[in-house]
């Protein structure tokens, strides 16, 4: 595991246990996110990574170990008061409000009167088809403008956290690679922890990584660095990807 250092530290999960049920899901997930950086959990199917993001949230609260925010201890508070300290979350397969329309549901993620029309202008250029579609009920847009909504809701309160579950799941590859300029874009002002499957766009986008294997933490460190071991990479991941330079060449074509 990388040293965490809360100094620069915006978020340190420090060994936490989260059980669903009877059922032991977390057994030792430590992880840290430096300020202003994009950091991602990578890990097989099932290995944890998205209770992971809602152990951090409180949506799922670990029975032991910490989180740290900002320098201030969370596990055990509720939910709604740990976004209130300015974390925002992205859930996996959207969960936008499917029979309202893009305001409403803009508009339903306030935290203060006037959150909206505070952010609207940012939110409105980082995402064209919103303003356009703005009276659209959610099921009537496509799979990627749900996302950028789902995504957008985030940016409505104000958040020194966003924690994005799987942005590309499901889009076609100009999309992906549209949601990857957007979360370029955010990280120039928010720091970012994101859980993505998709290796190519995990390593273009983050400069560290935390890889989850079987409910525990097992390595972290640069991206860079990950990039260039392919056994590591396959051994934890099963990326498809069969050598160095065919690695290479993918980031390469993505780039």
């Amino acid at each position: 595991m990388s040293e965490m250092n809360s100094s620069t530290d915006l978020l340190v999960v420090d060994n936490i246990q989260t059980f669903i049920g009877q059922f032991h899901i977390l057994e030792g997930v430590s992880l840290s996110v430096p300020r202003g950086s994009i950091t991602v959990v990578l890990g097989r199917n099932g290995a944890g990574k998205t209770t992971t993001l809602k152990s951090i949230l409180g949506l799922t609260p670990p029975r032991e170990g910490k989180v740290v925010f900002d320098g201030m201890e969370i596990q055990g508070k509720r939910a709604y008061n740990i976004a209130n300290l300015g974390i925002g979350y992205v859930p996996e397969h959207r969960a936008i409000f499917r029979a309202l329309s893009v305001m409403e549901n803009l508009k339903l993620a306030e935290r203060k009167k006037g959150d909206f029309d505070r952010h609207s202008e940012f939110i409105f250029n980082l995402f064209p088809d919103l303003k356009r579609l703005y009276k659209l009920p959610g099921n009537h847009l496509s799979g990627g403008q749900q996302q950028m909504l789902a995504v957008a809701r985030a940016l409505v309160p104000e958040n020194k956290l966003l924690l994005i579950d799987e942005p590309s799941e499901g889009l076609a590859p100009i999309l992906i690679q549209q949601m990857m300029e957007a979360i370029r874009i955010l990280s120039e002002s928010t720091t970012i922890l994101l859980v993505e499957q998709n290796f190519i766009m995990a390593s273009q986008l983050a400069e560290r990584y935390t890889i989850i294997d079987d409910g525990k933490s097992v390595r972290s460190g640069r991206m860079q660095e990950l990039v260039n071991d392919t056994e590591l990479i396959h051994h934890y991941l099963g990326a498809s990807i069969k050598t160095r330079n065919e690695l290479e060449a993918l980031y390469e074509s993505k780039g």
